[in-house]
């Protein structure tokens, strides 16, 4: 049975790395990549530094149809990246990396890389957003609180970088921890309104803690593009499977959420502290360890707290027709690992960093036609 009409709906956007097929370097190519990407009828994005690019999907009702397109899309522009000698990886920071990075010749990224100097030069950082469909700015601020203590739980669900300059990092998600160096990345505050948000990103504007809207780097707000809320906490999940179970959750989390602000019910105002502490939690142990509750202080497995997420939004994923799908796929990802849990028993097998480049690629390319 698929969603019914009134279930929102959801897009992704994946960021990808650019790399040289012998070494795993970064490779310095997105304009020419996404130049070949729009001959052929494929819109990329180009991010930050010049070895990223970024899909958009289409918006979506149906999860197996955006996993569909996730596929395909991958597929696309792995094509892409080879027909100029680079290997497209989905991976939340560079296994093996350069001095540093060229930072993409556009003028707002220019201005971006000059401003805040090394925080720009050693971007590369991939993640993965999901945008759910909302009516209005006011509502997607309100369900951005509801949304909160969920956050680092997703993350420890998608850790996929804990390779970094060809060595473990003692992280699952080094991504996450490299991120919150920018002053607006990491969690939100709790915003009483939509005003509230706004005066804040205001007087950020204002001091040159950002240079524009789009810089709101929070990992979940109101998206300045769409009449979307957006949830930006995630490294780009190492597969489509992954990405499209993502989109499930988020858009259950979502739907959960207005219900709770259409009924009147105030989110649970978790301290940023507790937050910070349970997004550290993630980001070190990803699923295989134990993480903190933030709305009752409990230290739990991070299994439990994915089933009790599940739980929690289980009618909204039944409404949506997701919960089979969500429930088979987070077996199969528990079973087989997620990304840095891939990336890891492929370094600790013969301890050539060759091997995570080689399952990366694996991994962006499971499953897509």
């Amino acid at each position: 049975m698929g969603p019914k009409a009134h279930v929102p709906t959801v897009g992704v956007e994946e960021e990808f790395l650019l790399t040289d097929p012998a070494t795993g370097a970064p490779a310095p190519r997105n304009t020419e990549v996404a130049a070949t990407a729009r001959d052929t009828g494929l819109d990329l994005q180009l991010e930050l530094t010049s070895c990223q690019v970024e899909t958009s999907s289409a918006v979506h009702s149906d999860i197996g149809a955006l996993l569909a397109e996730l596929r395909t899309s991958r597929r696309r522009v792995a094509e892409c990246a080879a027909a100029h000698d680079t290997r497209l990886l989905a991976v939340g920071v560079p296994p093996t990396v350069p001095a540093g990075y060229p930072v993409t010749d556009t003028p707002r990224y220019q201005r971006i890389g000059h401003a805040f100097g090394m925080i720009a030069h050693e971007q590369g950082l991939c993640g993965g957003h999901v945008h759910v469909a909302v009516p209005d700015r006011e509502t997607a601020v309100q369900v951005g609180n509801h949304v909160r203590p969920w956050l680092p739980i997703l993350l420890a669900l998608t850790a996929n970088s804990a390779i970094y300059r060809g060595s473990e990092t003692g992280y699952a998600s080094w991504r996450s921890i490299l991120w919150r160096r920018w002053p607006s990345a990491g969690p939100p505050p709790y915003f009483a309104s939509l005003s509230e948000y706004e005066s804040i990103v205001a007087m950020m504007r204002a001091s040159g803690s950002i240079l524009d809207l789009e810089m709101v780097y929070w990992d979940v707000r109101p998206s300045e593009s769409f009449p979307t809320v957006e949830v930006r906490v995630s490294d780009v999940p190492a597969t489509a499977e992954e990405s499209a179970l993502l989109a499930a959750l988020i858009r259950g989390i979502v739907s959960t959420g207005r219900a709770a602000v259409d009924r009147g019910e105030p989110a649970p105002a978790v301290p940023g502290e507790v937050l910070r502490a349970a997004y550290w939690n993630a980001a070190h142990s990803g699923m295989d360890g134990a993480g903190l509750d933030p709305v009752r202080g409990r230290v739990l497995p991070h299994r439990e707290l994915l089933a009790a997420l599940v739980d929690r939004i289980g009618p909204a994923l039944r409404e949506a027709g997701d919960h089979g799908f969500v429930t088979d796929t987070i077996a199969v990802v528990l079973a087989r690992g997620n990304g840095a849990r891939r990336q890891l028993r492929a370094l600790r097998a013969r301890h050539e960093i060759a091997d995570v480049i080689t399952e990366s690629a694996r991994a962006t390319l499971q499953g897509c036609p």
